[in-house]
């Protein structure tokens, strides 16, 4: 009898863990749907919301053009230096600097596109004369092998100035968008930052293949697609067209730009910590050159293949991922000055890694030079994000009413001449310390020399306000007169203005 009842029972115990199972399934079935259906939804809203050809040229510019683009000849620039042109690590260090100059000049291409149209259109004559320009560079690039090297840094520097364009130009598409759609404003700088990690990641990810498979010319030809979007882009962005535009006044714009620019760098509440962001800067100087060229020697250094380098690239972007979210979840309120004393410390600290693995003592202790320099490239990542995301609010908060955008970008190339004097800097560095293609005796001096170095702007603090990102640094009297700064009906399409601001709030 108690047998009977245990088999009567058994069966609905049996349909229970059917129905268990069955309902774990469709959990798991109905995770993996929301994985795929909610940015699906989410790129949709925004293309309805905005146009779908502004979405394309966000995933374009910050995807394609910047991250994959930005990944791919990072690596093909660096091989194509060292293997092409065969120059030294402190001339190459130098070339970097020069091709980053029309990032420098940023607030120029911001005040041509907002106060210049051309055959009356404010941002689509922008993405095409960028795209011609990346396309012809890269052109040239990849069909002379002997190209004497100042036509090569030449065309370098042009395919920059293109890049660097079409981000102005996308920026003030984004602040545009972000002031008739204030509520998406932070989905847009999601857009934004999603397509560029992504981007970055798959760019360095294959970086390092393809220079293997077709050398870093035939990479420098693939990067002819990036550019030719951007020309794709400028003929079907959606944009309104102005007709009868008075060019006689575009004079009188950029007189009164300079002005208010001037008036507002004067106060002492915005140069001090001008100075201190540019010298943090030049003082960091980049030796990354010499010892991208250690890594890939046989004889004194790992030797990594290209694949691995470019792996060793796409980690590193993972880093500065991380930072950028411990950023945002658990550093963001501090005080500045708090902040970039720790940041900057830890900054300093981070280089000596480099001396670690330089000085082969990571073998010593048993760690392959492979796992060691993909910690040491996170960690170095990471640390610069820390140390950049403080500035980039700090320069938010230093911007007066009326030439937010305009004044933000004067800004960013006030820290960009910075990198730029820290490149130069570490080229000298290089040449001083004889480090050559095969020489690498004095490496780990320069690396001591850099890393100390680095602690220095911690003598400089008092230049950074003791306020915290939540209160204002700028009072509401120090505000320009209306009458200095351009008309606010010219300046709704402004391209830093709300673009990079909202893009700290939103971090």
């Amino acid at each position: 009898m108690q047998q009977e009842e245990e088999n009567l029972k058994d069966p609905c115990g049996e349909e229970k863990e059917g129905e268990e199972e069955e309902d774990e399934e469709r959990k798991k079935g109905s995770v993996w749907c929301g994985c795929i259906c909610i940015p699906v939804h989410w790129f949709k809203m925004l293309s309805r919301e905005m146009h779908w050809s502004f979405v394309f040229g966000v995933i374009i510019v910050y995807g394609v053009s910047q991250g994959l683009g930005g990944g791919l000849s990072g690596v093909g620039t660096k091989y194509y230096m060292k293997d092409v042109q065969k120059v030294q690590p402190s001339q190459a260090q130098v070339y970097a600097g020069i091709t980053s100059i029309p990032w420098i000049v940023k607030p120029l291409w911001g005040l041509l596109t907002d106060v210049l149209p051309i055959l009356g259109y404010r941002r689509r004559p922008y993405f095409i004369f960028a795209g011609f320009i990346g396309v012809i560079s890269m052109v040239l690039l990849s069909l002379h092998e002997n190209l004497h090297i100042m036509l090569a840094i030449l065309a370098l520097t042009a395919s920059s100035t293109g890049v660097a364009i079409a981000d102005v130009t996308i920026d003030a598409c984004v602040a545009q968008n972000s002031i008739t759609h204030p509520s998406l404003a932070a989905d847009m700088q999601s857009l934004c930052a999603f397509s560029s990690s992504v981007g970055a990641l798959l760019g360095f990810s294959i970086g390092g293949i393809f220079v293997h498979l077709i050398g870093p010319m035939g990479v420098f030809g693939l990067m002819t697609i990036p550019s030719g979007l951007l020309i794709l882009l400028g003929f079907m962005l959606d944009e309104p067209y102005m007709p009868n535009f008075a060019y006689k006044q575009v004079n009188q714009k950029f007189v009164d730009a300079s002005k208010s620019m001037w008036t507002t760098l004067k106060k002492d509440d915005v140069w001090k910590p001008c100075l201190y962001m540019y010298l943090s800067y030049a003082l960091s100087l980049n030796i990354f050159e010499g010892l991208f060229y250690w890594y890939t020697d046989p004889k004194a250094g790992p030797s990594f293949s290209q694949e691995t380098v470019g792996f060793i690239f796409s980690i590193g972007s993972v880093g500065a991922l991380l930072g950028a979210l411990l950023y945002q979840y658990a550093l963001k309120d501090y005080a500045f000055r708090d902040l970039l004393f720790w940041t900057q410390l830890i900054y300093a600290l981070s280089g000596m890694v480099d001396l670690v693995m330089v000085l082969r003592l990571n073998l010593k202790f048993g760690i392959p030079d492979y796992l060691f320099v993909m910690i040491v490239d996170s960690v170095a990542q990471m640390t610069t994000r820390l140390k950049w995301m403080p500035m980039l609010v700090l320069s938010a908060k230093l911007c007066p009413s009326g030439i937010e955008g305009t004044f933000f970008a004067l800004l960013m190339s006030i820290d960009n001449f910075g990198v730029l004097s820290s490149s130069w800097g570490g080229g000298l560095l290089l040449h001083l310390f004889k480090i050559t293609r095969t020489k690498f005796d004095n490496l780990w001096l320069a690396i001591l020399l850099r890393n100390i170095l680095r602690i220095t702007p911690l003598c400089l603090l008092f230049l950074v306000p003791k306020a915290d990102p939540n209160s204002s640094i700028l009072a509401t009297s120090e505000s320009l007169d209306s009458e200095v700064v351009i008309e606010t009906s010219e300046m709704e399409n402004n391209i830093e203005l709300v673009s990079l601001v909202n893009n700290v709030d939103a971090m």
